[in-house]
């Protein structure tokens, strides 16, 4: 970058070890792609979106550009008139439907403890207002944090429970609403768009950054997981209940708060054909690791319409360093993700990105290549939550460089028109 577009960038900004910010006098923001330094353009940068979250990252230092000479600084202390201060790196989370293209630029050689499991994005701070390095992929109405105020919440989970028998179900969803404030559980009391069932107890994955489980680790999962099997009749009802009063509804297997449920596809699926013979409105989705093709193939002829499989990369060797799985294998989930629209369903992929990895080249051609082979019909941008000196430390070596998270969906978007790029689950019926 040149130094008239150095000092255009935001100034960097810190935190005491209190999480009070301060934006630096002179250094200007930076951002990492991976573990390098990666030129902050003026199309990453937008005014960080009102409902988006600040962090700051204990024992990481901020790194900061100097617009004069364009020398990457790492400030550890700052003296406040008089008095020096310990400075650590800030985060920006940013709120769904928008994807971080660069990472929080900070010196993590102290750091001896993983973070916990949130999508740590650059920011700054520039004209009274902070900004992140992002764009936004969609926009969904159903999904504006806005709509999920939760003084509205006690009433409807008061009012629910007088119209529908309750279970376990129904008491760990609770929880899920209150204290883990989960959008599509608070939807399930509210009666509208998306709503969960949980189901299964196992994973046959063991993910870097499971939400439900860490055994043994050094950071907490932000999810409970559920530690029951619901029965069919619970199931059964909490799905007719919602797919036939909902707006636009959609119910979904597959939630942060539980393992992978084809371990529970028996099930799943004979649940689904109950619920389609009471109803035949609304979306039965499965949100998946795709790891059994013929447990795919019972539950979508029992009824599934749309279905969303996980995965971090598109190259085998990625894929297995993220999500170690246990008794399938990465062509197991291609093979799944083709013969899902073989049987006609509506076809995601939920595309876990990092900068410096999700945009290297030849992620991007692998990524192409399985989309034309199995003609998916929409991909997720979903921004991985995971401590980004783990991840990048966890995945194989490489020398490649990521051209931009922008450039990449650009890339794809020309690349495959007929392609819906977004962030949230789509209803089908």
């Amino acid at each position: 970058m040149t130094t008239q577009n150095l000092k255009d960038l935001p100034l960097m900004i810190y935190a005491d070890d209190e999480g009070r910010i301060y934006d630096h006098p002179n250094l200007r923001m930076a951002g990492l792609s991976g573990s390098r330094l990666s030129p902050i353009e003026t199309e990453d940068l937008m005014i960080m979106p009102e409902f988006s979250k600040l962090f700051y990252i204990p024992a990481c230092p901020p790194m900061g550009l100097d617009p004069e000479t364009g020398q990457l600084k790492t400030v550890h202390k700052m003296d406040l008139g008089g008095y020096s201060i310990p400075c650590f790196a800030v985060a920006s989370f940013l709120e769904p439907g928008f994807v971080r293209t660069h990472l929080p630029a900070a010196d993590y050689r102290r750091k001896s403890f993983v973070l916990p499991s949130w999508a740590y994005g650059a920011v700054g701070f520039k004209e009274g207002r902070y900004w992140s390095a992002g764009f936004e992929v969609e926009y969904n109405e159903r999904w504006d944090p806005r709509h999920y105020d939760d003084r509205d919440l006690g009433l409807a989970i008061s009012n629910f429970r007088k119209k529908i028998t309750t279970g376990p179900l129904v008491d760990h969803l609770t929880v899920c609403a209150r204290e883990n404030h989960c959008f599509a559980a608070k939807n399930l009391f509210l009666r509208r768009w998306e709503a969960p069932l949980p189901v299964s107890r196992k994973c046959n994955a063991d993910c870097l950054g499971c939400l439900s489980l860490q055994p043994g680790a050094s950071f907490e999962a932000s999810h409970d997981r559920i530690c029951f099997t619901p029965s069919m009749g619970e199931i059964v009802d909490l799905a007719v209940a919602h797919l036939t009063c909902a707006p636009k509804a959609i119910v979904s297997f597959g939630q942060g708060c539980e393992g992978e449920p084809l371990t529970e596809y028996g099930l799943i699926a004979e649940s689904i054909t109950e619920i389609r013979k009471q109803t035949q409105k609304g979306t039965i989705n499965l949100n998946t690791n795709g790891s059994f093709p013929d447990r795919i193939e019972k539950i979508a002829k029992s009824g599934l319409d749309s279905i969303r499989i996980s995965l971090n990369s598109a190259r085998r060797d990625f894929y297995r360093a993220y999500y170690r799985p246990k008794g399938y294998g990465f062509n197991d989930v291609v093979d799944a993700i083709g013969l899902s629209r073989q049987l006609g369903l509506y076809t995601m992929l939920n595309y876990l990105v990092f900068p410096g990895v999700s945009d290297q080249q030849e992620e991007m051609d692998a990524l192409e290549a399985l989309i034309s082979k199995t003609g998916v019909n929409f991909l997720h941008l979903k921004n991985l939550c995971i401590d980004p000196e783990f991840y990048a430390a966890k995945m194989p070596a490489t020398d490649a460089v990521g051209i931009g998270m922008r450039k990449m969906a650009e890339h794809l978007n020309e690349s495959f028109p007929d392609l819906d790029l977004g962030y949230f689950n789509q209803p089908v019926r």
